[in-house]
């Protein structure tokens, strides 16, 4: 009787080991993911502005656009726009005469040499000498302002030449677009 007893636990042990191991692998999903369809969503794209689109606003920060150059230098105790120069005044001529919303204030300035009062002269015969530009390319004369800072407000403070150049100035500030 003891061992039909043992028999009948070593089988019923046994039976629950093997219902309790896993022989099948678990089965792995190859189907591919869904895809979602975005053929049918709107997606918004816009090109690139061409930079020699002089009308378009958004060349103001394309560094390859005339647009986004703003300072015209002048030759010592001068007040002609150079020659190099007049290709960036005719682009913002250009935009100014396409945007009747747009205002410029045109900053003329100067180097440290000479009397307060000739500097002042100065930059504001180079304002002007760029306005004339500007007016002569379509913009209308309530858009423009000329202001003189003479020597006042100096890119650079060290005295020499390579320093100077850079004061000798007219920078246009749009105060509107």
């Amino acid at each position: 009787m003891k061992i039909a007893l043992r028999l009948l636990f070593a089988l019923a042990v046994a039976f629950a080991v093997s219902a309790c191991r896993k022989d099948a692998q678990p089965e792995t999903d190859t189907t591919p993911a869904p895809v979602e369809d975005t053929s049918s969503q709107d997606v918004s794209t816009s090109a690139a502005p061409d930079p020699r689109d002089y009308t378009d606003a958004r060349n103001f920060d394309n560094p390859e656009s005339l647009l986004s150059k703003r300072v015209v230098y002048f030759d010592f105790d001068k007040s002609e726009v150079k020659a190099e120069y007049r290709s960036i005044v005719a682009a913002h001529a250009a935009y100014i005469a396409s945007s009747s919303s747009a205002k410029v204030t045109l900053e003329g300035h100067a180097d440290e040499r000479g009397t307060r009062e000739y500097n002042l002269g100065l930059g504001e015969r180079r304002g002007n000498a760029v306005n004339g530009l500007l007016s002569a390319g379509g913009a209308r004369g309530g858009q423009l302002d000329v202001v003189s800072y003479g020597e006042e407000r100096p890119i650079c403070r060290v005295s020499s030449e390579d320093c100077w150049w850079k004061n000798r100035r007219v920078e246009i500030v749009y105060t509107a677009r």
